[in-house]
């Protein structure tokens, strides 16, 4: 099901009928905790499906419940337009955090559309998204994501190429990889 963002009303609950809750906090927390690696993939499950339905006991397909979860957090189905040679975006760098940016995205969200995160009672998970994704480019924490997503091989100019590294230094986001992953990830590199 495809929801314009402009002309229906925001879906409150799933195809399965089921009422969730859709304000962007359980959002958020829903990607913090998919992040966590302390949490057995057992318990996330109870705590997602607690997360988004307001009566869980009454899922009788925890599958499809946690795909209508998915399909809910990224937005609905949309028809994406994808070309052969993009790449697996599995592997694309992390350029935001909710735990680490929290201060950016609060203050990014006052400066550009007068919205206090903190304590505007409801605002809808795809409203939200919609916000973040066109956050202006002279919004400080828009400016942060540019220093990490920059690719400084592609910069010829010494001097924007030090800004860049300097940039991406000063805010980079804690690498929260375990020990395997980072030495697996270094094995790639030379593979």
């Amino acid at each position: 099901m495809y929801c314009n963002l402009l002309i229906n009303k925001l879906p409150q609950h799933t195809d399965s009928g089921l009422r969730i809750r859709t304000d962007f906090r359980e959002s958020i927390k829903f990607e913090l905790l998919m992040q966590d690696r302390t949490i057995s993939d057992d318990k996330k499950i109870k705590m997602i499906l607690s997360l988004y339905y307001y009566r869980p006991e009454q899922i009788t397909d925890i599958k499809k419940a946690l795909e209508e979860i998915v399909w809910f957090y990224k937005g609905g189905d949309k028809i994406e337009n994808k070309t052969s040679n993009e790449k697996d975006n599995s592997k694309t760098k992390q350029i935001y955090s909710y735990e680490f940016d929290a201060e950016y995205i609060y203050s990014a969200f006052m400066q550009q559309y007068k919205i206090d995160l903190n304590s505007i009672r409801y605002l809808h998970w795809w409203k939200f998204r919609a916000l973040f994704t066109n956050l202006n480019e002279d919004v400080l924490f828009s400016k942060i994501m540019k220093y990490r997503a920059i690719n400084l091989s592609e910069i010829k100019d010494k001097e924007m190429k030090k800004y860049y590294k300097k940039m991406k230094r000063i805010y980079a986001l804690p690498d929260m990889r375990t020990e395997e992953e980072k030495e697996f990830d270094f094995g790639e590199a030379f593979s």
